[in-house]
Order: C-alpha cells, then structure tokens, then sequence
C-alpha cells in the first residue's frame, strides 16, 4: 500500500535538469508585453456598471443607438402630489382643483383625516384607498401621514388672451407681470391682489419661474380660480408685443424714475414686479417705459414683491375710481 501511495503522489519529473527554466523562443512575446491602463467599469462586460449602461441604452431608444422603450419623461407639467394632513386640508379648505385623495389603508383617521375624506366625497374627488408603499413612492421622505393629494396640472392661459379679456369688458387694461419671482406662494399673494383690485390677468415667464402650484393656489385663496394666469416663452417679448398695442409697461424698483403719487395710471398698463433680492432683470427693465418707486416714511428700503404689487394696484384702481 505504502508503494503504492508512494507511485500514485509522485511528481513526474520533466527531462531538463533541476535549475533550467525553459524559454519561449521569442514565441509568447505578445503576450509577455503589458496590456496598458485598466479600462473603465462601464466598459468591462461583467461589471455591473457596465451592465447598467447597456439597460440604459436600451431604454434610450433608436435615437441614442439602443433598443427597447423611448424613455419616460417627466415634465415640469406633471401632476402634482400634495403629501400631509394639515396641507391636504389647507388645499382642500381653499377649492384646489384636485383628481384623486389617496389614503393608506390601516391609517388612524383623525379629525384632519375626516374632514378631507368629507370635502372630497362633497366635490366629487375619487377617494382611493391605497398601500402604505404606494404612498412611500409618492414622497421623497416618506412623510405623507397617511394621506395625499393629487392635483392637476394648471391649466395656463395664453398672454393674447389677457388683452383680450380687458378689450370684452371694454376697460383699460391692468395687468401685472413677474420677472424672477420664484416663492409660489409670493405669486399667488399676487394673484389675489390682482384680483381684489379689478386686474385682468397675471404673466409669468415660462423659465426661472414660481409656477401656479398647490401652495400659489392656496396662496391666492382661490383667486386663482377666477383670474387667467398666462405663461409667456419670453417675457420681454411679451412686454414689447403689449407695448406696440398701446399699453404702457411700468416697473417696480425702489430706484425709479417716477413716485407713484406721479404717476397717472388711468390708461392701459401692465405694472412688472421683480423680487426683491434681483430686482428686474436689465432687459425687462429696458423696456419699461416707467420705473415706479413707492414712497415710504420709515427707514424701511424695499417691500415684499406682493406687498408692492398690492400697493401699486390699491392706488391705480383708486384713480381709476376717480377718488
């Protein structure tokens, strides 16, 4: 047996004497010689990031060399989701258009809870109750409470249509434009003092700029339900185009060239609120044909964008009263 292990474990020795390392011959050079820089993870066919770039090119469509779907997109127009009970409330309190309240089953109803079930089924607003996950994707931080809201995208006008709607009520026009607003809720404060001082309609850009969101439409108190909001590619253009038929484009800048206890502003005219840190920008500025400034007493150097928006509109509706 011991001979036996011994013939079975034994190394075969090759015919070169121990110490001799056998060459090539110049045969294997190719593959002595090094193969450069390690290439990147998407590159290598079993990585996994490589993996992940050939799914994603995939789902890119024939545009970008793949296969497969065209991508989803989601746009800026999308619906929007509001997530808790106070602001489901808030917005259901306020008249928010809204298509579907979704509630997570096992959720404990309080009285919030109640309420929003109540105005909903009142309004006509499909109540569906829904996983816990379900609401998980709906949110970034899972903090939706049990509840949520979707509301649609608003639905804008078109600048023209502004005019227009003055010219049928056969009244000078008063309209406000908002040059780098982006708090929605500083937007739909204006919208309700366009609203509560006879404007005719609100401009935003359609760049760079709050939009009607569940918080301006709460904002406005449900002015937004009654005054056209419209959405202009180019703002500028926009003021110009209004100018050529007659209105006259004023602006709001604590600098201006003109008080408002100056100015006359019976006639046609749309007034350009910039924010309060930049101000309006150099074109729109250069188009105004007044730069408005409010005269204060305190030591006080600027307003809020809705708050001057407001006092400029109080005072062209008084003189437009005749007081």
């Amino acid at each position: 047996m011991a001979g036996n292990s011994a013939r079975r474990g034994a190394v075969r020795k090759s015919g070169t004497k121990k110490g001799q390392v056998v060459g090539s011959g110049g045969k294997r050079r190719k593959g002595l010689e090094g193969r450069g820089a390690t290439p990147p993870a998407s590159e290598r066919t079993k990585h996994p990031a490589a993996r992940r770039a050939r799914a994603a090119a995939n789902a890119a469509g024939p545009s970008s060399g793949g296969r497969g779907r065209p991508p989803v997109r989601k746009t800026e127009d999308g619906p929007e989701n509001v997530l808790g009970r106070n602001p489901v409330l808030e917005c259901l309190r306020a008249g928010v258009p809204a298509t579907a309240l979704y509630v997570a089953s096992g959720t404990e109803a309080d009285d919030r809870l109640k309420e929003s079930v109540q105005i909903a089924a009142d309004n006509g607003i499909s109540i569906l109750e829904v996983s816990r996950t379900d609401l998980d994707r709906m949110s970034a931080n899972g903090m939706h409470q049990g509840i949520a809201l979707q509301v649609p995208p608003y639905r804008y006008a078109h600048p023209d249509d502004l005019l227009a709607q003055a010219r049928s009520r056969q009244e000078p026009a008063l309209l406000v434009a908002l040059d780098n607003i982006s708090d929605p809720r500083n937007l739909g404060a204006v919208v309700r003092s366009v609203a509560a001082f006879g404007g005719h309609g609100v401009v935003i850009p359609q760049r760079r700029s709050a939009s009607v969101t569940a918080v301006a439409w709460r904002t406005s108190a449900g002015a937004a339900a009654r005054l056209p909001i419209a959405r202009a590619t180019n703002l500028t253009r926009t003021l110009k185009s209004w100018a050529d038929q007659g209105v006259q484009v004023v602006g709001l800048d604590a600098g201006g060239d003109t008080t408002l206890d100056a100015y006359d502003g019976s006639g046609p005219v749309v007034v350009v609120v910039g924010s309060e840190g930049k101000g309006l920008s150099r074109l729109v500025r250069e188009t105004c044909d007044h730069v408005l400034s409010i005269p204060m007493a305190g030591e006080v150097e600027s307003l809020n964008a809705s708050v001057a928006a407001g006092v400029v509109l109080a005072d062209i509706a008084r003189q437009r009263r005749g007081l």
